[in-house]
């Protein structure tokens, strides 16, 4: 029976954020999959027993273990038949959560015991009194998750953490800097000498961590904030393209129909009462 379920997708955040968490208790031979998910999600079995399948494995898993679902991994789970789990859950998604969960063995490993830690079990039970609350559950959800990514990395070390950490580092580094400059005609060469590192390296590590190579997206990027722009101002198309580092409103347009579908004035149009997405 599930109990609760919170559900917020997000699209290709640079901050990692929650987006889904919930608690269920599971009917004998209850399965899931096989199935891909979009973000990462971290089960932890509070009672019972059950199965979990990924990249070729089979883990018979009972209470007090967690594991870990990996975005674009074919999984599969299924609680046991006579003596059926419950679990707790928390879904991350953002550009950064790679990284974080990297300076942790969880990817590795897909299994981990959190043995008697009682701080990695009540960030579980302080998720869940949050999706309760009212207002501002996002700002407490997120925090939650902080604290719970650091308990981790704390207790359950990564064998490449200092690597890692160096690489996620320079990820953070770059997105920082589209951030402040996506409105000049920055280049990915331009963001390497930033970083004084070769652009094929910041290719390859930008690619691994957010699932995207970074030319596309800088380019998301501008469209998202051209969007927003569409949306809640009253800006020329021409200025709007400038804003976002196009000279040429024509390309500009032209940029924006390939990835949006629309023109931008269409977009406008239709955006009070449509939600389009990239």
């Amino acid at each position: 029976m599930l109990d609760y379920n919170f559900s917020n997708d997000f699209f290709r955040n640079i901050d990692a954020m929650i987006y889904t968490c919930g608690f269920e208790n599971c009917t004998p031979g209850h399965s899931y999959g096989p199935i891909m998910r979009n973000g990462y999600l971290i089960h932890y079995i509070l009672g019972g027993t059950g199965i979990y399948k990924a990249r070729g494995k089979l883990f018979r898993l009972k209470a007090g273990d967690a594991f870990l679902i990996c975005p674009g991994e074919l999984i599969y789970y299924e609680a046991d038949i006579h003596t059926p789990w419950s679990y707790t859950w928390i879904g991350m998604q953002g550009i950064k959560v790679k990284g974080y969960l990297e300076r942790t063995s969880f990817p590795e490993t897909l299994v981990i015991h959190y043995g008697q830690d009682e701080q990695l079990k009540a960030c579980h039970e302080k998720m869940a009194e949050a999706d309760k609350l009212p207002l501002n559950r996002d700002l407490i959800m997120n925090s939650i998750m902080y604290e719970y990514l650091f308990l981790l990395a704390g207790k359950f070390p990564g064998s490449q953490l200092a690597v890692n950490e160096k690489k996620s580092n320079y990820v953070e580094e770059a997105l920082r800097y589209i951030e402040d400059h996506y409105c000049d005609p920055v280049t990915i060469q331009d963001i390497a000498d930033y970083l004084n590192i070769n652009r094929s390296y910041l290719h390859r590590i930008f690619k691994s961590f957010a699932g995207v190579s970074i030319q596309n997206y800088l380019l998301d990027y501008r469209i998202r904030q051209a969007c927003i722009l569409l949306k809640n101002t009253d800006l020329s198309i021409r200025v709007i393209a400038r804003f976002v580092s196009y000279i040429d409103p024509l390309y500009f347009s032209r940029i924006f129909r390939q990835k949006m579908g629309v023109s931008p004035s269409e977009y406008r149009q239709k955006s009070a009462g449509i939600s389009l997405t990239l």
